[in-house]
This record gives C-alpha cells, structure tokens and sequence, in this order.
C-alpha cells in the first residue's frame, strides 16, 4: 500500500488553503452591472419565480447539482465515535470524490446531535438547499432509521453510503464471481460476519438481488444470529437463522460466500478449506481484512477473494459508486434512490468490468495485462468510463420505476455530457503517477539540498514512483533530512565532487571528452565539466547507472540545457528541441509548446516543435488536436510572424496529413469551438476541441503559460523537455514539492 507519514497527513490538509474544497462563482461578477443581476434588485426575479413555481429552484440555483455530506460523526471511518467537528476532514474528502470523480457540488455540514429524531429534524430543515442527501459515518443502529424516516419526508435522494455503496460495489463484485463459477445466486449458503449498517445493507440488497434468505447465517460480535438469541434488536431479529450453528468456524462449514464486514484476521486458513467448491471470500474489514488475501489463496487455489485494499486484486472500494449514482440520480432530478436504482448500478458495474479494458487502466497498474476474471471482477476507480456506465444504468432505473421528474430524452447527448463533466480533475496526473508506479526506474536528482525536494523525494519513495538517486554532500543532506523530519530511507546519496568518485569522474571525462572532442573540448576541461552536478548526473544516464534526470530546482534553465545537448543531442529526424507545459484548467488540459527553449522562430522549428508535440501528448493516452497560435487569422496579415506559422503549417499539412493542426489562429478562435466554426468553418479543426497550443515565440508561449498559473488559476506541470533521446527533464526554480513530484513522474514514464 501508499505509505505516508503522519506529518504527510496534515500537511496535505493544511498546505495551501486550509481544508480541502472551496466555493467558486459561477457567474460573472466583474462589473457593477454583474452585481446587481447576481444580488439586488436582480436577484428577486428568480425568487419570485420560485415562490410561485419551486422546481424553479432547480433551473436558477445550483440545488440540482448539490449534495450535501451530513454526519454526526458517531461512526467515522475506522476512529468511531470521535464528534461532529473531528470528522469534518472525512466530509470534506467525501466532498472532494464527489467532485472530482462525477462533478457533484458538496457542502459538507457536520451536525452536533445524537438523537435521531432532533437529528432528522435538522436535515429535514436544511433539506431546500439540497438535490440530495448523502448520510456518513453514522452509527447502527439510529442510521437504520435515520435514512428510512427522512426518505419518507423528502422528495429528493437520501442515500446512506456506508450502507449502500459497499453494499453495491461487492454486489457487482458476487454478479461476477457467480458467472466465473456458474454458481445460481437463489442456491448460495451466504455466511456474514459482522451486524452493522455495512453487513445489514449488502445482505439486504443480495436478498433483493435473489439471495435466498433462508440460507443467509449472520454473525454479530456475540456469536451466530440464530433463533436461540434473545438478546436481538428488530435488525437484527430479521436475520434470525434456523441453525445448530454457534461460532464463525461453524457456520462456514459448506458456505458458498463469505462476506466480511467485522475486524481483522477472524477467518482462518482452516475455515476457508471448510467451504464449498470455488468459495466467494469479501473480506472487507480495513485496514486489515478477516483473512490476507495471501492466506485465503494458499488455502484454496479455487477461492475467488476480493478485499477493501488498493494492494490487492478486487478491491471493494465505495468510489466506485455513490458518485455516479448521485450524478444519475440528480440529472433526472429523482426523489429518492430506490433499490431498483441500486441494482441498476450493480449491474452496470458488473457489465463493465467484462469490456475489454482500456490501455490507460492497464497502464495504471503493475500488470501485463487485465481482463475479466478472478482477479478482475469489478472496474478499477481510474477507468473513465464509469461515469458514463454507471450514471445513465441509475438514470434510467430511475425513468423506469416513476421517481424521475425530469426525463433524459436524448441519451447520446446526455453521454457527451457525462464526458464533459470530467474536464477539470486530477485525472491525468493520477494516471501518469500510477504508469510511473509500474515499472519505477532509477531517477537522479541534480538538487537535492533543500527540504522541499528532499521532501519531494521523500514522497517519490513512498509513492513507489521511481528510485531515486541524491547527488550533494551525504552529512549536509541527512542533516536537513533530521532537523525536517524527512524520512528517505536508504536512498543513495552521491557526493560528486569526493574523492571516492574520483575514478567515475575519470571514466565520465574520458567519454565527454570523446563525444566532444571536435567540439572544443580538451581532456582537462571535461574533467573539470564532472564536478557539475548537471554533466555528472546525465553522464550517470549516458552510461546505463540511472535511467532518467531532473535538475533545475536551485540552477537555471539553460544550465540544464546545454549539458543535455552536449551529451545526448537531439533525437533522430530533428534538429531542434523544444519544451512544453500541461496546463490543467477547468475545461481540461492544454499542452503548450514552446514556452521555454526556441528564443528564434522558423518554420523548420514549428513543424518540429508539431511533431515533437503530439508524440509526447500521445504519451499520455490522448489525440493531439494542436492550434498554431499568431496575432492574425489565417492571411489577414501577410508579412512577419504570421508567415511563418502559416509556412509551418502548409508543411505539415503536404507531409503529415494525418495530424490534426491548423493555424495561424487567434488564441481566442483556437480555444472557442463556436466562435472559430462561425468564422472560420473551413479549418482542419472543424468538430475538434483544441488541447495543445503551439505559440509563435518563446516570448509569447512563456507570458501565456505564467498569466494561465496566476490569473487563470491553472495547475502547471512542466516544463517537459522534448526532443532530448533519453529521460532529462528540467524543474522551473519555484517549483513547489508537488510539481517536483510530478515532474519526477513524467521523468519516470519518458525513462519508460
């Protein structure tokens, strides 16, 4: 698993703005006349409108895509009852999902109050500001009845998810183990450890699905649920069984499934050897599950197990689910969520982890390959498809049993919205981090005297991104690393300048000296060239003792540079190098090229600088659709600049038909899909949304990456050096720890 330190904990929370979401405007509210429509007097129009009509709430204010995360904190996470205020970290996070993963608005709202009743009153009063209702982290068993009185009062979803979405994601996960087995779900002898709210729900939903009841044995902490219990409150005397059974070891005897919902290490290799052929194992207690998954799997070759860990096959993770159902559940502005809505998102869960799986989701995992099967029985939480899987499966659940109030009537539309949602989110990086987590390659580190990269590094090892390699004084580095609380282990540290390197520095030179002989350079300036930690960094990747470089925290851009073009030159088939940023914006990412290399522009350098472009966005599992930005718009102006874009791009065109590139284009036509197709219908990037700008100067692409970070409020991750034939990427100086981290990412997958 992620490892992480307590003090990676809180400074994630605490980094920046304090917590982790905000509330942004999503109107203007520039101008004096802005204003007056978003408060007074404009503001009473649509007030009106909705005292006479209160569905009008939901075409003018946020409320049909708002949810709010309630707790009263009795039940959080695996840390119990800790209050209302100490689980407010864990709302915020749930907010955080809601918003990344389906585009769901979250307040979160921590409410001090046991008593169910008072407890349901205060949502039921606070219920019109909301689309939606998700309950956590309350406790079995008023949460029982907290969710079933407030489904009954409001007419808008009210969804409990420590009960349900577990509860939906293993059921999509049994569907599966049943067809790999052929077993008939009304026929399983199901055994469940554990009575709370999360065992209550899955069983409940497996009954509804076609469990037999009847064949259902569970077990509290005092022993077996049977009739013999008097001590059973009316949840639980609903699971009465009619079983000699006392004890969990009893009880599995001949079970089909195991469903674990309890505390760790309870199962043992003895009680697994005791179930039916091909037994289902969900152990789900976490962080340790009832048994190891390798435990279970040396007792039984034929067990199909599944767990609540990121680490191991078929984790039971609830991401999977209460994000898309509310977002299909909001579109069609249901009521409530009922069970056949449930059982719809089962399913689609269930039918999609039978579809060929996409490369990205591949590449995300330390795997060769992924199919469907034992080890694959429910959809990883990077797959993009799930949102358009799952939400539309509960939308139309919703349609069919009569809670919808707002039909989709146009399902391809509604899917190409669904695609849409997903455009600002952390998506891209979180899939380059998990590539560089699969295959991790040996990374040096050019400036490694700081806290901030050490603790960068510190992340990159506990991440499992690369291994990395310090180069800088040993005593200093693990000083810093002590007075900072940094934990990098074992990492190899490389003092370049001693006198213990002396013999790598000799054989670096020599092969310097070799490659640049004819450039100038005599044996004793090479060798005076090793006491740099740039050319004895990327001599280490020259010769195969590392596998990737990064530099730049503490030097200057063209300091990393010239090394790298004395050392490696330039690709085959260029003769220029360029450099590019990832802009993450709220429309999605933009690549932007070149904002930091090619001071003059030629056409040559353009065409280049294109393909050089779209082979490195294709690193990244997305189609280059490239804009070649100038002042003018195609010939308006004839001379200057716009010549020569509009030369590059004649080029491209004639010699490379199959890329997606035209220009020269105004940056506001390029970015504007409406506006450019009025005006300028007849481009190569008719119907395409532009994602990678190519800028006619250094001067103009670095002015626009720098306003993007500040007044866009853009994420920039780069610069990423193209054209270089091995993995050297160089940090801008003000990097924070994050961008380093990113950026070691990318080194890793360029090394890849």
């Amino acid at each position: 698993m992620k490892k992480f330190t307590i003090q990676d904990a809180l400074d994630y929370h605490a980094m920046g703005k304090p917590g982790k979401i905000e509330v942004i405007p999503t109107k203007p509210y520039r101008t004096q006349a802005d204003l007056s429509l978003a408060y007074t007097p404009g503001v009473a129009e649509p007030c009106l409108l909705i005292e006479k009509n209160p569905d009008d709430a939901y075409r003018y204010t946020a409320k049909g895509n708002l949810v709010a995360v309630i707790s009263n904190g009795t039940a959080v996470l695996g840390l119990g009852d800790i209050g209302p205020l100490a689980g407010k970290p864990v709302m915020e996070g749930k907010g955080l999902l809601f918003k990344v993963f389906a585009d769901v608005d979250v307040f979160d709202i921590e409410v001090n109050e046991k008593d169910p009743a008072r407890f349901i009153e205060v949502v039921k009063a606070i219920a019109p500001t909301f689309g939606g209702i998700n309950l956590e982290d309350i406790k079995a068993p008023e949460c029982f009845e907290i969710e079933d009185k407030l489904k009954a009062l409001l007419d808008i979803p009210v969804f409990h998810d420590d009960q349900h979405g577990t509860a939906i994601i293993s059921g999509a996960a049994l569907l599966n183990a049943l067809e790999l087995t052929g077993k008939k779900i009304d026929q399983l002898k199901v055994v469940v450890n554990g009575a709370g709210a999360a065992a209550v729900s899955c069983i409940r939903l497996y009954i509804s699905m076609g469990v037999d009841p009847a064949k259902v044995i569970m077990l509290d902490s005092k022993g077996v649920i049977n009739k013999r219990r008097t001590d059973l409150n009316e949840i639980k005397k609903f699971f009465m069984a009619d079983t000699n059974a006392e004890t969990l070891e009893e009880a599995m005897v001949g079970a089909d499934v195991f469903l674990g919902l309890s505390v760790g290490n309870v199962v043992t290799p003895k009680m697994v050897k005791s179930m039916a052929h091909d037994p289902i194992v969900f152990a789900m207690a976490n962080p340790t599950p009832e048994i190891a998954y390798d435990v279970a799997v040396a007792a039984r070759e034929d067990v199909i197990m599944a767990t609540g860990r990121s680490d191991y096959p078929n984790q039971i993770n609830n991401v999977l689910g209460f994000p898309f159902i509310f977002r299909g559940a909001l579109d069609v502005r249901a009521s409530t969520i009922n069970e056949a809505m449930k059982i719809a998102a089962v399913k689609a869960l269930a039918d999609l982890a039978r579809e060929p799986v996409p490369q990205y989701v591949v590449d995300a995992y330390d795997i060769d390959a992924l199919m469907f099967g034992r080890e694959y029985l429910i959809p990883k939480p990077v797959d993009r498809r799930l949102i358009t899987r799952v939400a539309p499966a509960v939308a139309r659940a919703a349609m069919e049993t009569a809670v919808a109030r707002k039909p989709i009537t146009n399902w391809d539309e509604y899917l190409h919205q669904l695609d849409k949602r997903l455009g600002y989110d952390n998506q891209l990086l979180w899939n380059i981090r998990d590539r560089a987590r699969k295959d991790p390659k040996r990374l040096v580190f050019a400036d490694a005297m700081s806290p901030k990269a050490l603790r960068a590094v510190q992340t990159i090892i506990n991440e499992g991104l690369a291994f990395p390699v310090l180069l800088g004084e040993e005593q200093k580095i693990k000083t810093i690393c002590e007075k900072n609380s940094i934990d990098i282990g074992k990492t190899p540290i490389i003092n370049y300048r001693s006198d213990a390197e002396e013999e790598r520095r000799l054989r670096f030179a020599k092969l310097l000296h070799e490659k640049r002989k004819r450039k100038g350079l005599n044996p004793d300036e090479a060798l005076e060239l090793l006491y740099n930690s740039n050319y004895f960094g990327m001599m280490m990747v020259e010769t195969g003792e590392a596998d990737a470089f990064l530099s730049g925290f503490n030097s200057k851009y063209s300091d990393t540079i010239r090394p790298a073009l004395q050392i490696f030159g330039v690709k085959e088939q260029v003769k220029h190098i360029a450099g590019m940023y990832i802009v993450l914006t709220r429309k999605g990412p933009y690549f932007f090229a070149d904002a930091t290399v090619n001071q003059e522009i030629t056409s040559e350098i353009l065409v280049e600088t294109a393909l050089l472009l779209a082979a490195e966005v294709r690193k990244f599992n997305i189609e280059p659709r490239m804009a070649m930005l100038s002042y003018s718009n195609f010939g308006s102006v004839r001379e200057g600049s716009p010549s020569i874009v509009r030369e590059a791009v004649s080029e491209l065109h004639q010699k490379y038909p199959e890329l997606i590139v035209d220009g020269e284009i105004q940056a506001n036509f390029a970015v504007n899909n409406k506006l450019r197709e009025l005006k300028f219908p007849f481009t190569k990037l008719k119907d395409q949304t532009v994602n990678a700008l190519i800028f006619p100067d250094l001067n103009s692409g670095n002015i626009a990456y720098k306003l993007m970070r500040e007044i866009g409020e853009a994420e920039i991750v780069g610069p990423i050096l193209m054209g270089i034939p091995k993995s050297v990427h160089v940090l801008q100086m003000e990097s924070s720890e994050r961008e380093i981290v990113d950026m070691a990412a990318i080194a890793v997958l360029d090394a890849q």
